[in-house]
């Protein structure tokens, strides 16, 4: 089955039952493990595991006690099993009590509805959505099919949120962009009325901010992954099947186009344009406006081969001033 599954070919026993998962140098009998990166390929020597998912052109120099799975993908394959395997796993049904649905609520069939959960006026709750304990859904919002909200989500009202997303506990949704006016010496707030429309297919990490728009909206387009700990500020876009890693920022009313990957703690800069299939270093700030299929690192944000080109001047920065003072 996981051979068919993953369109593996079987060194070994077809047969095999398997219980579980592990790593490579900890998974023990009955588990399955994978090798996707060459400096754990020593471990195929001692491993304990029953089965390992391995490249098709994998070779362990010698006969092995683990079967070998051989797929395109061993990363890609892993991540289909675990897909597979939590899909197996009882889902939690029904409303439970105490929690609160508004009379004008829409909740669908098969939702279910942790206790100390909120359900404003007017909001609608798609076909087999899961919304654990302690959630609000403000008044107006939507929540697609088969979208889970792990305990302590707050999505404030009027906000929309499409099919099968994850969004993890301690996000928010929809709060208040940062918008004041400066007035003489003090700041005067900026009604925030516009809303965030998050499209499906997204998983946003725990405890990520993602802010309504002063007017309009808010997008997160289908497909994006937000890590832990991310802010998006109001009137942001960003487009689809895009990764960001943990504490990035970015400011108000930038647009970033599709297939990003954010390495964490960047910041992208307000009222920029980011094109598609960019990549960005770890810590890059990004100032300016940025086209397509660049590497970006550093801050500001350079060429990622001139940036380690000024690396190696950089650490070379005493000896060549000592070189001069001779």
């Amino acid at each position: 089955m996981i051979a068919s599954l993953t369109g593996g070919v079987v060194e070994g026993d077809g047969e095999l039952t398997l219980t579980g998962f592990g790593k490579i140098e900890e998974a023990g009998e009955g588990q399955i493990t994978f090798i996707a990166n060459p400096k754990y390929a020593h471990f195929i020597h001692t491993t304990r595991a029953s089965a390992v998912l391995v490249s098709t052109g994998f070779d362990a120099g010698g006969p092995v006690r683990p079967v070998l799975i051989k797929v395109a993908d061993p990363y890609s394959a892993l991540a289909e099993l675990l897909t597979a395997f939590e899909r197996m796993k009882p889902r939690p049904q029904g409303i439970e009590q105490p929690s609160h649905i508004a009379d004008t609520a829409e909740v669908a069939d098969g939702v279910y509805i942790g206790a100390f959960s909120y359900i404003g006026e007017g909001a609608k709750i798609g076909p087999g959505a899961s919304i654990y304990p302690q959630c609000y859904v403000g008044a107006g919002c939507v929540v697609g099919e088969g979208t889970v909200l792990r305990p302590g989500v707050k999505v404030y009202e009027g906000c929309v949120i499409g099919a099968r997303c994850i969004l993890h506990s301690g996000t928010v949704i929809g709060a208040d962009g940062f918008g004041f006016a400066p007035k003489g010496e003090i700041y005067e707030k900026i009604p925030q009325i516009g809303n965030v429309v998050i499209e499906d297919d997204v998983e946003i990490g725990a405890n990520t901010c993602i802010d309504r728009a002063t007017f309009g909206h808010t997008v997160i387009g289908a497909g994006t992954k937000l890590d832990n700990l991310i802010q998006v500020a109001h009137n942001v876009e960003i487009g689809r099947n895009n990764v960001f890693a943990a504490q990035t920022g970015v400011a108000g009313s930038t647009h970033i186009g599709d297939s990003n990957r954010v390495g964490g703690q960047c910041g992208f800069a307000g009222h920029i344009r980011v094109g598609n299939d960019n990549e960005f270093g770890a810590q890059s700030g990004i100032p300016n406006s940025v086209g397509d299929r660049q590497r970006l690192i550093g801050y500001p944000a350079v060429d990622a081969r001139r940036f380690a080109k000024t690396q190696v001047y950089l650490k070379r920065l005493e000896q060549l001033f000592a070189a001069k003072g001779k």
